[in-house]
């Protein structure tokens, strides 16, 4: 079916119709019938799946990134949709309209996105008080990242980091610290991925309340193998920090295809998709034999198949999120990814997901 009216909605600008599709998925998860119906059309549950990562229990390793639901308004439907969990945000401390539009592109020849977002939200406080009482039906992580403000001091740029942690991190099964956003006016988010600044973030985050549950670091894919390295060894002591996002955005344009028309389009922002699939799983692989033991591993960037979330799974995440293949294959996917992990995992003589986690890599 999707397939079908693909052509059509790729016919209109694709922040329209995410706000389209926001609206009518808000309006489906608003009524216990209506997710019902889409529960029996798409959910898929199975004993394999089940897993628990961090002490949080997951029906499947299937969650949405970070970077779709930037106003927390698709929670009550996602679990419908069959995910697994859900990353909501990135939340900044204070609200922001984000870069001008357009913002984001769609590269069909790619299988990916272009996004120049520039962290659009309604900020800490709003988001905690829609949140405060809300009942999540799946894990729910907070993404937490710095207000796009390119005229905050150093001092400035760590409080309001450690703001937007404290307000948002009591409301989740877990916290991811997005440290590279590709989109920001001064790159100042994305200078935390440095590690370089990476300690005095650490350093200030360690002093923030409610240190009791998950958190995660969004980094990027354009890390060479010495700066994960100095990533890995700066974030080691810090118990509170229970792992890494691999990754967030790419930065880099190089082996682009269609490189003149994404450059002629937008020339800042970042890659999702297809493009990020061989960068973020090379560096999934060597963190994972860098880390494991301590570090959890969640796996993000160009999963459209069974194969492509089963592949990340066996190079050592225990969890992975998609944003772009649902775009690109329709909502119907996340179903089908669960139904084909459960086939991998017999065909490979697993009971259980877990057990495929870093097979290729050898299990921590």
């Amino acid at each position: 079916m999707y397939s079908l009216i693909k052509p059509v909605l790729f016919k209109f600008d694709p922040e329209d119709m995410h706000h389209f599709f926001v609206k009518i998925g808000k309006s489906l998860g608003s009524n216990a019938l209506t997710r019902s119906l889409i529960s029996a059309l798409w959910k898929y549950d199975h004993p394999s799946l089940h897993t628990t990562v961090g002490g949080v229990q997951f029906n499947n390793p299937v969650g949405l990134a970070a970077g779709f639901d930037k106003y927390a308004e698709l929670y009550k439907i996602l679990p419908s949709i069959g995910f697994g969990f859900m990353e909501l945000g990135s939340f900044t401390a204070r609200p922001f309209a984000g870069n001008p539009r357009p913002r984001i592109f769609r590269l069909p020849e790619e299988k990916s996105i272009l996004v120049n977002y520039g962290l659009n939200n309604e900020g800490g406080v709003a988001v905690q008080k829609k949140l405060l009482h809300a009942k999540f039906d799946i894990p729910a992580g907070m993404s937490v990242a710095k207000t796009n403000d390119p005229n905050m001091t150093e001092k400035e740029a760590l409080e309001d980091y450690a703001k937007g942690f404290t307000l948002l991190h009591p409301l989740g099964s877990y916290t991811t610290v997005n440290v590279s956003c590709p989109s920001s006016f001064d790159g100042n988010t994305n200078t935390y991925s440095n590690p370089k600044y990476l300690p005095k973030l650490l350093e200030r985050l360690d002093r923030c309340p409610h240190l009791n549950k998950p958190v995660f670091l969004k980094i990027k894919p354009d890390h060479d193998t010495k700066e994960v390295d100095q990533i890995l060894a700066i974030a080691r002591p810090y118990k509170w920090v229970t792992g890494f996002v691999l990754s967030n955005l790419l930065k880099k344009r190089e082996g682009l295809k269609c490189k003149a028309r994404a450059d002629a389009l937008c020339s800042s922002g970042g890659l999702s998709g297809a493009l990020v699939k061989k960068k973020s799983n090379e560096q999934l692989a060597y963190a994972y034999k860098k880390g494991k033991g301590r570090f959890i591993f969640i796996g993000c960037g160009g999963i459209f198949t069974a194969e492509d979330a089963y592949e990340k799974i066996k190079l050592g995440a225990s969890l992975v999120q998609l944003i772009t293949g649902m775009i690109y294959e329709g909502p119907g996917l996340i179903s089908n990814i669960n139904k084909g992990l459960v086939e991998l995992l017999k065909r490979d003589g697993y009971k259980n997901i877990q057990e495929a986690v870093g097979s290729k890599n050898g299990p921590a």
